[in-house]
C-alpha cells in the first residue's frame, strides 16, 4: 500500500463529491408567478396548495392554442396576430416552428388575425389547426410541415375564421367559427356566414352545423366518454360554457349552459371563457376570467389558476401532469395532481 499524504486522497474525493452534486442537482426553475385561489376544498385534490406557476416563454403578442406532441415530447403553440407557430421543449426551449402558420398571400386589409389559432395533438402524430387567416380547418404533418385542409366552407359560404379544434376517436372533427379573425368582427365585409357557428366535419369531410346560436363560441373540448361536447362562449354579455349531449353519430340531443362565469368578468380579472383542457376523471379546465378555472363533471367551481393576465388556452403535457397555458404574452405552467385526457394513468 503507497504511503501517501492525506491531502493526496483529499482532491480525487472533493472531485468525486463535486460531479455527483452536479449530476443530482434539481434543474433551475423558471420565475414563479401567480396564485391559486380556491373556491371549494376539493381543489387541493387537483391542484396542490403549494404548486408553482412558471413562465417558461415570453415576447407574444398573443400566445393562443397549445398542444403537447407526445412522440416529440415537445409543445406547439402559436401566436395568432403574428402568424407564427412556436416549438418549446425543456431541452431546446423555445423556436419558430412554421411562419407563416395561417394565411400566406398579399395582405387584403380584412384580417385582424392572420395566423393559425388552436391546435389538437392527433394519435397518429399530425396536428389539427384551426387556421383562423386561412379560414379553414386544417391537419398539419409536423414532420413534413404541409398542411391539408379538412373543411372550409358551409352551405357553399367560407367560414369566418375558425378558432379552436378537437378530434374524437371516431374521426370527427369538432370546432368553432367566431368572427375574431376578421377586421370588424362581425361587421366585416367578407364575412360570409350571417352567424358564429359550432361545427362536426365527418370522417367524409362532410359539415354539419351544431349551433348557430352563440356570439363569440371559441374553445372547444369533448368529455373523456365523448358524449358531450364543451364550448366556450367568450361573449362579455354572456361570458358561459355549454355542454352538448351527443348521439352515436356527433349530432346534438340537447344543450345546456354547463357553467357561467358572469360574476367574475371585470377588470380585477382579465379574460373571457376560452380554450380548455380535460383530465382523464372529467375535471374541466377552462380558461376564463382571472385564469384558468377547474370545474368537476357537473360544473361545480373548484378554483383557479392565475397568471396575473389573461389565459387563452392550456394544454396537457409532459406525461400528464402538466398544464401548460397561453398566457397572453408569455408561456406559463404548473404541475397538478390531475392526468390529462388520452395520458396513462
Amino acid at each position: 500500500m503507497s504511503h501517501l499524504p492525506r491531502s493526496a486522497f483529499a482532491i480525487p474525493l472533493l472531485a468525486m463529491l463535486a460531479a455527483c452534486a452536479t449530476a443530482e442537482a434539481p434543474p433551475q426553475h423558471s420565475p414563479a408567478i401567480g396564485r391559486l385561489t380556491t373556491f371549494d376544498a376539493s381543489f387541493q385534490d387537483v391542484v396542490a396548495a403549494d404548486a408553482r406557476i412558471e413562465k417558461i416563454a415570453e415576447g407574444f403578442t398573443w400566445s393562443e392554442g397549445p398542444a403537447w406532441i407526445r412522440a416529440g415530447g415537445y409543445l406547439l403553440f402559436t401566436d395568432v396576430p403574428e402568424n407564427t407557430l412556436y416549438r418549446w421543449s425543456e431541452r431546446d426551449g423555445l423556436s419558430v416552428f412554421l411562419k407563416p402558420s395561417g394565411y400566406d398571400g398579399p395582405d387584403l386589409g380584412a384580417l385582424r388575425e392572420p395566423g393559425a389559432n388552436g391546435l389538437f395533438a392527433e394519435p397518429s402524430g399530425t396536428v389539427l389547426m384551426a387556421d383562423s387567416g386561412t379560414r379553414i380547418v386544417a391537419r398539419l404533418d409536423p414532420a413534413t410541415k404541409r398542411k391539408t385542409a379538412l373543411a372550409s366552407s358551409y352551405g357553399g359560404h367560407r367560414f369566418n375564421s375558425p378558432n379552436d379544434v378537437v378530434r374524437r376517436s371516431d374521426g370527427a372533427v369538432f370546432f368553432t367559427d367566431p368572427p375574431y379573425g376578421l377586421k370588424d368582427l362581425d361587421d366585416s365585409p367578407v364575412k360570409e356566414l350571417k352567424f358564429n357557428g359550432v361545427y362536426r366535419v365527418d370522417p367524409d369531410g362532410t359539415v354539419h352545423l351544431l349551433d348557430d346560436g352563440l356570439g363569440f363560441p371559441n374553445g372547444i373540448a369533448l368529455s373523456p366518454d365523448e358524449r358531450t361536447l364543451y364550448v366556450s362562449n367568450s361573449d362579455p354579455a354572456r361570458p358561459v360554457w355549454m355542454a352538448y349531449s351527443l348521439d352515436a353519430r356527433g349530432a346534438v340531443l340537447d344543450k345546456r349552459v354547463f357553467a357561467d362565469a358572469s360574476d367574475l368578468v371585470g377588470e380585477a380579472s382579465p379574460g373571457l371563457p376560452d380554450g380548455m383542457a380535460v383530465s382523464g376523471d372529467g375535471r374541466i379546465f377552462a380558461t376564463g376570467p382571472g385564469g384558468v378555472l377547474v370545474f368537476d363533471a357537473d360544473g361545480k367551481r373548484l378554483g383557479r389558476i392565475e397568471t396575473g393576465t389573461a389565459v387563452s388556452n392550456c394544454a396537457f403535457g409532459d406525461e400528464g401532469r402538466t398544464l401548460y397555458m397561453s398566457s397572453h404574452t408569455f408561456l406559463a405552467r404548473i404541475r397538478v395532481k390531475a392526468t390529462g385526457l388520452g395520458f396513462p394513468r
